[in-house]
């Protein structure tokens, strides 16, 4: 029996699969980014009341009307452009599903899709699966540039899409206005699609603001804009997400999605549009939480042989292992990742698996923060047995 080419393209998600280790060594889960502190109480409540009502049967395929118009609210609120909840967004399982069901719902084989790198490691697959191309824009450390004439020379006539993800994962970079308004010049020019993925949106440091880039003159109707409530409210096993774009994309958004998955759960439907109502008060302790568990990660990193770059948003470390691989004999992340989470018990996620080469990310790794604070704590615990050679 054979099985097809693209399933043959590429590997399991090798984040999940550092889960599946972890799991199997009793180890601290740093890999996989979900929170292991329990989601806000009103929400889950806002979910119950809705099974105990009988909100459990098929919902709308396209999304509850008490979602989509939450949905809506929110976006003219901090996202600054409006969308119709009638014939504007299409509710999905997950971000993860709205990027397929995008991408599926645009692309025609042998079309390009420009993807910054490093990227959350969906991106490429997802192409694949379309029948696309990708092409990918590096951005360089310590701040996770990119140089404007690479990015201008990636586009051409058959560019259909660049997909965004601000704040990045894995480097927490917040793309800044500036960049977007060059990335939107661009799209203008070749008739592009900026497919936008921003689920960090409200997990932000030092003074950074999100920006939607439909909120962009000229963008509204050439943006696809994808979140979700999985990480701004601790609710990553719930898969409720979204696609906002413009009625000729979302109808055939729609289209694709309602053969994927026919829709996401109905009674959680209801608990996210109850958490797309939380006061400013949430998204203040939410980014002060996270603030302080960053803070405390870059010091015991930093202490313990790593490099790690600083966030400016999400709750990701993308850090350098040079120094620790040679120092103990490892040859590359995935060594490395292995022999840490053995001798350690910490799990990360190997470096290359945000990238599309083979060797580029061999010398970094990945840690997620959105953890308990003592959870943290044991996992420094475990890292400062680095300094004493283990």
């Amino acid at each position: 029996m054979e099985i097809s080419a693209v399933a043959s393209s590429f590997r399991e998600s090798v984040i999940r699969e550092m889960t599946r280790i972890c799991n199997t060594a009793g180890g601290i889960n740093l890999s996989q980014g979900f929170p292991d502190f329990p989601a806000p109480s009103g929400i889950k409540e806002a979910a119950v009341r809705a099974i105990m009502e009988d909100i459990n049967q098929y919902s709308v395929t396209f999304g509850s009307p008490t979602l989509r118009e939450a949905v809506a609210r929110k976006v003219a609120e901090y996202n600054g452009f409006s969308a119709d909840p009638q014939t504007e967004i299409t509710v999905t399982c997950g971000a993860t599903e709205a990027m397929i069901s995008a991408l599926k719902a645009i692309i025609n084989p042998g079309d390009e899709v420009i993807i910054f790198e490093p990227f959350y490691e969906n991106y490429g697959p997802d192409c694949i699966l379309c029948g696309a191309e990708p092409r990918f824009i590096t951005l360089h450390p310590p701040d996770w540039t990119f140089d404007p004439d690479e990015l201008k020379d990636a586009f051409n006539d058959r560019t259909k899409a660049i997909v965004i993800n601000t704040p990045n994962n894995p480097t927490g970079k917040v793309f800044s206005r500036r960049e977007l308004a060059e990335i939107a010049g661009l799209c203008m020019k070749w008739d592009c699609i900026a497919v936008t993925d921003e689920i960090y949106e409200h997990i932000l440091y030092d003074g950074n603001r999100h920006v939607s880039i439909a909120s962009l003159d000229g963008m509204r109707d050439r943006t696809i804009t994808i979140n979700s409530v999985s990480k701004t409210y601790s609710l990553t096993g719930w898969r409720v997400g979204w696609a906002i774009a413009n009625p000729e994309i979302t109808r055939a958004i729609r289209t694709v999605h309602d053969f994927l998955t026919v829709g996401a759960p109905a009674p959680l439907q209801e608990g996210a549009a109850y958490a797309l109502a939380s006061d400013e008060q949430y998204y203040l302790e939410l980014g002060e939480r996270y603030k302080a568990a960053r803070d405390f990660m870059h010091e015991a990193l930093e202490e313990t042989g790593f490099k790690p770059y600083l966030p400016g948003g999400a709750y990701y470390f993308f850090v350098g292992i040079s120094d620790l691989t040679a120092r103990f004999g490892l040859k590359d992340d995935f060594d490395f990742s292995r022999w840490l989470i053995e001798k350690t018990g910490v799990a990360t996620v190997p470096g290359t698996s945000f990238y599309a080469g083979d060797t580029r990310g061999i010398d970094q790794v990945r840690f997620c923060f959105c953890k308990k604070r003592e959870t943290l704590e044991k996992a420094v615990e475990g890292l400062r047995r680095l300094r004493l050679g283990l």
